[in-house]
């Protein structure tokens, strides 16, 4: 997966920083995020997040709004519309490079921008918040006694996060102006609410409001414990996870042609983190799944091990063999239920060498109203299963290095 680093021209004309998440392979479309209240394009969530839309072939541009992280510009003259213009600049850079935005993600005070500007990215077919107020204004909370001193002095320091943040009195003025409820119910857009029940910033009965405004395609889905910022990790891959899964319904994610010599395309895993062993698998944008290792081993247990993958495919292979030759033969066959165990055995308990081999042992399960000489004859098919041929025969597997980014950059 790629990073690529670029600025864009802000509302207010000055530099905005971001960054590019392309995927490894075939790049079937893009996403635009919006991260929350002060924050950054670089908070542990956003990245989570665009590495895993990335990894299912959705590229992401994540940036700073004017004035914060490394974005030109001073925050104290910012407000809630600029911001929106900032989005709809971005977007607007994007279809300048061929990549205009159909989802749209934004984060707390990020997402109420989201979704205002949704209307004016035509390219969009899909808006996800996380974490969202109904209503902007109810960033003026975490204000506290500042708010008398910013009215009456123009501007003033607000400690917001465990640090100093000017604001304005226009973007008191502004956000206190706002009303999303017109802009959420003309969305004609497919949304995904994500929030936390327990989240002390910005209260359920938001997501709730936002919800019940929105005309359908909607959903809903909690992050259950998460905080505010989704900070741990576990949270921040979950959402990434359902907005993946979701996202796939509602854009038009059509897979390139599968290359010569491999018919079912490519199958790609990357690493979700360099800490464990937990592995983004995507076969193409249909389908995606984890692979990882046991706690005991090191790993975090979110996916099936190497050998798990491989003991489901042939437990898969078996039980569709079997299905293909009872359904042509039009046998009575209800349901098939394929139990794979793995070992490694010494060769020499199996007649040959004092290495060992890997075992497979298949119990399968046919139901059905079938006679005995039909279930014997479905037990003989199941050798016949691909996978099973192939594992009893052996593979020819050809490997090759990539040519690194830096070598690419050289040419």
């Amino acid at each position: 997966m790629g990073m690529e680093r670029l600025t864009f021209t802000g509302h207010s004309g000055e530099a905005l920083a971001a960054r590019l998440d392309m995927p490894d392979g075939s790049h079937l479309a893009t996403a635009l995020f919006a991260h929350c209240f002060t924050c950054s394009k670089d908070i542990p969530a956003a990245k989570r997040i665009a590495g895993r839309l990335a990894a299912m072939g959705i590229a992401v541009l994540r940036f700073d709004f004017t004035g914060l992280g490394h974005s030109e510009g001073e925050f104290e003259n910012t407000t809630f519309s600029t911001n929106v213009a900032d989005l709809v600049l971005a977007s607007e850079h994007l279809a300048s490079r061929g990549m205009a935005p159909s989802l749209l993600i934004g984060h707390s005070l990020g997402g109420a921008a989201i979704l205002r500007a949704a209307g004016e990215i035509a390219s969009a077919k899909a808006v996800v918040t996380i974490g969202t107020p109904f209503d902007p204004d109810h960033v003026v909370h975490n204000f506290g006694d500042s708010v008398d001193n910013i009215r009456r002095d123009g501007a003033s320091e607000v400690m917001l996060g465990g640090r100093p943040i000017r604001i304005g009195r226009d973007f008191l003025e502004n956000v206190s102006s706002e009303n999303l409820e017109t802009a959420i119910a003309s969305l004609k857009k497919a949304l995904l609410v994500l929030h936390a029940p327990l989240d002390a910033t910005v209260g359920i009965e938001n997501a709730t409001q936002i919800f019940l405004n929105a005309k359908h395609p909607k959903s809903f889905v909690t992050l259950d414990d998460a905080d505010h910022l989704v900070t741990r990790a576990s949270d921040a891959e979950y959402a990434a996870e359902v907005i993946s899964a979701w996202a796939g319904r509602y854009l038009d994610l059509k897979p390139p042609a599968p290359p010569i010599g491999a018919p079912e395309g490519v199958v790609r895993v990357s690493e979700a983190s360099s800490d464990g062993f937990l592995q983004d698998i995507s076969s193409g944008p249909a389908h995606h799944t984890f692979a990882d290792e046991p706690l005991a081993y090191g790993g975090t247990n979110k996916g099936m091990s190497p050998y798990g993958f491989l003991a489901a495919g042939l437990g898969a292979c078996t039980s569709m063999t079997i299905r293909m030759y009872a359904r042509r033969k039009k046998w009575p066959l209800s349901r098939v239920r394929v139990d794979v165990t793995h070992d490694k055995m010494h060769a020499q308990d199996a007649g040959g060498s004092a290495s060992k081999i890997d075992h497979f042992v298949r119990e399968i399960h046919l139901e059905g109203d079938l006679s005995d000489e039909q279930r014997a004859r479905l037990l003989e098919i199941a050798d016949k299963c691909p996978v099973h041929r192939t594992l009893e025969s052996g593979a020819q597997i050809k490997t090759t290095l990539a040519e690194s980014k830096m070598e690419k950059a050289a040419e």
